[in-house]
């Protein structure tokens, strides 16, 4: 009997190698696929991109000239990105809220889209940048109204934060009294990590 699991377990094993190459050789095959396909499908996304000077002669010159507008909101975007850094870094540990990641809210990725000129990579870049400081202030405003006013409006208001459901009815004192210090800690397990 036992000479006959040794057989087993011996046969087992030879298979068991076998079955890693077959998969060694399946994910080579894979591989080479794959950076043949990504050549491809990046000569296929540089079909679509814009110059340079074509995208200017295409742009209405109302667009161009108003360009600078838009780009000077990259001081308030700055300014506010530092100060929020700076307040919960200061505020959050005496309260005991959990710090937001920034970067879970400030993400990069499209300057690597090859369709895009170098204009359009760069508002991208803003676009990012000015929506990901909104999110990260949004959310940080957010623990912070958990905090110290976690009481919903009276009225209804439009695009709550996520943590709003979880807040005390207008006018109900009571609820409030009794689960304050329980909301207070109440951040969710995302955040201890």
């Amino acid at each position: 009997m036992k000479q006959q699991i040794d057989e087993l377990l011996a046969r087992i094993e030879v298979l068991q190698n076998e079955l890693e190459l077959e998969y060694g050789k399946a994910r080579e095959e894979w591989a080479r696929k794959k950076a043949e396909l990504a050549g491809e499908f990046l000569r296929q996304q540089r079909r679509y991109k814009t110059g340079l000077f074509r995208f200017l002669l295409r742009s209405r010159l109302l667009v161009v000239l108003s360009a600078p507008v838009i780009y000077a909101g990259w001081i308030p975007f700055l300014l506010m990105d530092l100060f929020v850094t700076l307040y919960q870094s200061i505020c959050f540990p005496i309260y005991r809220i959990p710090k937001v990641r920034r970067a879970d809210y400030l993400v990069f990725d499209r300057e690597d889209l090859p369709y895009l000129n170098i204009i359009e990579k760069f508002n991208c870049f803003y676009c990012s940048y000015g929506n990901g400081v909104a999110a990260y202030t949004r959310e940080v405003a957010a623990r912070t109204e958990q905090y110290w006013c976690p009481i919903k409006h009276a009225r209804r208001i439009k695009g709550a934060h996520d943590r709003y459901p979880a807040f005390f009815d207008y006018g109900d004192a009571e609820a409030f009294q009794q689960g304050l210090n329980r909301l207070r800690r109440q951040y969710g397990e995302e955040e201890k990590s």
